[in-house]
């Protein structure tokens, strides 16, 4: 199933947003890492490309356009980037394993009384960011530990 870029784009400023970014899970999961590098590229990019291309032009001048147009093109495509892979990542299918884990924590916070969206059999990494996200915001640290040990 091909998806557009501007889907993929949107997916991942989605998942960007709801995966909760917490240090028990940078062991478990890539996307911590993604999402604080993709955070902290949106920010401090644009004005990175702004400066390089200032600071080329002014040096080398205007004969160096189209190389000074790359590296802005460059710093500019690093979050967009980010973006992308998270948008992938997040229309993934789990793994049996995240699967079945997925299912437990599920399980376990409706026991608590959560409010959640019904169990997927074949949850996606978006399913799982919000289950997680929803986890983190609304049980105690102690019932959340459990599963990071």
């Amino acid at each position: 199933m091909s998806q557009s870029i501007i889907t993929l784009l949107k997916d991942g400023q989605q998942y960007l947003e709801t995966w909760p970014v917490r240090r028990e899970l940078f062991a478990h999961f890539p996307e911590c890492r993604v999402v604080a590098a993709t955070k902290f590229a949106v920010k401090t990019m644009p004005p990175a490309a702004i400066l390089a291309c200032a600071l080329l032009l002014q040096n080398m001048g205007m004969q160096y356009l189209p190389q000074t147009i790359a590296i802005g093109a460059f710093f500019l495509s690093l979050p967009l980037q980010g973006m992308l892979w998270l948008g992938h990542r997040s229309n993934q299918y789990l793994p049996p394993q995240l699967n079945h884990w997925y299912q437990d924590i599920h399980r376990k916070m409706r026991a608590e009384g959560c409010h959640l969206a019904s169990l997927k059999s074949k949850p996606k990494y978006k399913e799982l960011a919000q289950l997680l996200k929803t986890a983190f915001d609304d049980l105690d640290r102690v019932f959340t530990q459990q599963w990071f040990r």
